[in-house]
């Protein structure tokens, strides 16, 4: 998948610059998927529907599928993961007419459990099959939308359940199907660490699920189109929009661990819309949620995809584009304004001075005092705001001051402070904002 961001975990997220790359580059790790017992009857179709991590996480659902292995399928060229991905950047160039293979998962089902039209039915809802050499943000051939039969009366259902599909995506207004049905010529398993990925890598993102255009007759409940949020009421000028997904838990988590506890300087609202906000633009398409987009003036101006309970790394994201270069130096950089030219140096009027980046409180101006330093001072912070760390820089052994919400740095706490604390919190007025009381 794209990759957008790095975590520890390698997660899900691929880097914008490599729409040429294959899922990722993972540590390898033992296949997790339960050997099939001795004796079941089986029938297998190779299916393509993008990064083959979330289809073979998808089609595995499906009662009756009694395995799901990743592979490439259908090319012209070695079946490993780097010739892959160097194919296809030699078919960019124009240095290669060989065909690339696609990623694919090879589905095995129980057909005394489950049919082959039911499997094809899970695959022509769980992606987009009208979208060519791509699916979502994954861009190449090796990504096409396809379906590689093991003989006629495959190929016969395969094509069958296409024109049935079609009829549905065209009256939600979708365009041609773009699948490549045809009979299998090659396969190759994928290296050992792609299969299963999804369960032995939990942490990352959920898929948005294709077209959400259900397959007539299949019994899924066909959801009622989500509308989409009106921009005119909306903050024009800046809004963070969280697009979410049914039955995501990291967008439930995101819920829990910062939407709950709002309180940015800049309005953030939650859809389960796929398209932007009437009247505005998204840059490129949504891909998996949790994505947070940033607009400014009806614009995506940036997005964070992906969430795995890192809230620093989220707060750290936007404290990038809603601070001024000044301010991240200090935030980030664990720089210092120059003494007497910071802001709040002066101020007495009751009130909060909070983060500056999540809201969150820090310290209120009846604990600020004039130290003379040229830094403002308090005497001791709100309860739970600020997180302590040593900090051995400059030649000097200092207590450094983060804020608890964001990890932003804020300053150093020294012991020469007035009573009753006889603390002295040294903060950067450049990184804090200032809340009156009403």
């Amino acid at each position: 998948m794209i990759r957008l961001r790095s975590t520890p975990l390698a997660t899900l997220m691929l880097c914008a610059s490599l729409l040429t790359t294959a899922c990722a580059r993972e540590t390898p790790a033992s296949p997790s998927s339960p050997p099939v017992p001795p004796g079941t009857p089986t029938e297998s179709i190779v299916l393509g529907m993008g990064c083959f991590w979330g289809a073979e996480k998808r089609m595995s659902e499906l009662p009756g599928v009694v395995n799901v292995e990743s592979g490439y399928a259908n090319g012209e060229v070695a079946g490993d993961y780097e010739t892959v991905l160097s194919q296809e950047s030699a078919l960019r160039r124009g240095q290669s007419g060989k065909r690339n293979h696609a990623e694919v998962v090879k589905v095995s089902f129980d057909p005394t459990r489950t049919t082959l039209e039911k499997v094809l039915i899970r695959f022509w809802e769980n992606h987009d099959p009208t979208q060519g050499d791509r699916q979502g943000n994954d861009v190449g051939s090796n990504y096409r939308s396809a379906i590689y039969t093991g003989d006629a009366a495959q190929l016969a259902t395969a094509e069958k359940t296409r024109a049935v599909y079609q009829q549905a995506l065209e009256k939600a207004g979708f365009g041609a199907i773009t699948t490549e049905i045809a009979p299998l010529t090659a396969y190759f398993p994928a290296e050992t660490y792609h299969q299963d990925y999804l369960a032995k890598n939990p942490n990352g993102y959920c898929g948005l699920g294709g077209t959400q255009v259900r397959y007539p007759g299949s019994g899924t409940p066909v959801a009622a189109p989500v509308p989409r949020l009106d921009g005119k009421a909306l903050a024009f000028d800046r809004q963070l929009v969280v697009f979410e997904a049914e039955h995501c838990r990291f967008c439930e988590q995101f819920k829990a661990d910062v939407l709950d506890h709002w309180r940015a300087g800049v309005p953030v609202v939650s859809t389960r819309s796929v398209q932007p906000p009437a009247g505005w633009t998204l840059e490129k398409a949504l891909f998996a949620t949790p994505t947070i987009v940033l607009f400014e003036q009806g614009r995506e101006v940036a997005r964070y995809t992906g969430y795995d309970g890192e809230t620093a790394r989220f707060w750290k994201w936007l404290g990038f584009r809603l601070l001024t270069p000044e301010q991240q130096k200090i935030a980030f950089e664990e720089g210092t304004e120059p003494p007497f030219t910071g802001s709040h140096l002066d101020e007495k009027r009751p009130g909060t001075f909070v983060d500056p980046i999540t809201g969150a409180a820090l310290f209120r101006t009846d604990a600020k005092f004039e130290s003379g330093t040229g830094w403002p001072s308090f005497f001791t912070p709100q309860p739970g705001s600020i997180t302590l760390h040593e900090d051995v820089s400059l030649g000097m052994k200092r207590v450094e001051v983060r804020s608890a919400s964001s990890g932003i740095h804020l300053g150093h706490v020294f012991e020469d402070g007035p009573p009753p604390t006889h603390q002295r919190y040294c903060i950067n007025g450049n990184v804090l904002k200032f809340v009156p009381d009403k």
